[in-house]
């Protein structure tokens, strides 16, 4: 089952060039609705001139290599590690999810654009690796929505209360748990294979589509703020933030609590000693 690709199966039932039109239509689906939600939300627009005025309360200039340096660390640490993640648990999952999806969806083009009918037969690596990434996507979503998600009760709210930020993962779980069943429906034979593919279909461009009202954007713009950040701990800006110092008295008077401007750096800390259950 595993090394079967469920899209050159159903080639029989749908021509291989329906099935690449519309993966084509999701691409372009996907870039229309997030340029849309940049222009809408202004958020590239509120980015750089955040970014401008960081630059020139900066304490000294960054020069190319040292940017260089910033960016493969920005890369290595908070992209491909997930490094802004304190809670071991909550990057673990993120991982799985980050990289499910990843290998979810380039096989899926590879699948359906390479090796699209039983006449040109797929490698069972690749067949294998949608399979992986499709499970890889329902372990870790599945453990964040039940186990590690925002403890919405603590809030007052009800347990599995859904609000518009969880689309994104929601129709990404919805994709890949209704992808994975369709699959091994129709491996097996089942006429149940058909309805599971049209929820398959759904789900799937739920996901593309709802880029306005979900967090799918944010795998743009969390590299680039994570970048920015770094940027301004090593030029001193620290985001118009305080310093870890406060010798300074012009750093104190930066507090807008005149209990905290005498207080010790580890004041507040206590709450570290607890061990977050829902971040």
């Amino acid at each position: 089952m595993f090394a079967s690709n469920p899209f050159a199966e159903i080639s029989a039932s749908i021509a291989p060039a329906v099935m690449q039109w519309y993966v084509v239509l999701m691409i372009v689906l996907f870039v229309g609705v997030t340029l849309f939600d940049v222009v809408h939300k202004g958020s590239a627009r509120f980015f750089f001139e955040n970014m401008r005025n960081a630059r020139a309360k900066g304490a000294r200039q960054l020069g190319s290599g040292e940017k260089l340096s910033i960016a493969a660390r920005t890369v290595v640490v908070d992209v491909l590690a997930s490094g802004e993640f304190c809670n071991q648990r909550r990057r673990i999952a993120h991982l799985l999810g980050m990289y499910g999806f990843v290998l979810y969806v380039a096989a899926t083009a590879v699948m359906i654009f390479w090796y699209p009918t039983p006449a040109t037969p797929t490698p069972a690596i690749v067949a294998a690796l949608w399979w992986i990434g499709a499970l890889m996507i329902v372990i870790g979503g599945y453990w964040f929505w039940f186990f590690i998600r925002v403890d919405v009760a603590a809030e007052g709210g009800r347990a599995l209360r859904i609000m518009r930020a969880d689309l994104f993962v929601l129709s990404l779980l919805a994709s890949a748990t209704l992808g994975l069943i369709w699959a091994a429906l129709q491996t097996i034979g089942s006429a149940a294979a058909g309805l599971f593919f049209v929820l398959y279909i759904v789900a799937t461009t739920v996901l593309f589509a709802g880029v306005p009202w979900s967090k799918f954007a944010h795998m743009f713009f969390k590299p680039a703020a994570a970048f920015e950040k770094r940027v301004c701990e090593a030029d001193g800006t620290l985001e118009n933030l305080p310093t870890q110092s406060r010798g300074d008295p012009e750093q104190r008077k930066r507090h807008s609590m005149e209990l905290l401007r005498d207080a010790p750096m580890n004041m507040g800390l206590g709450i570290k000693r607890e061990a977050p259950r829902h971040y």
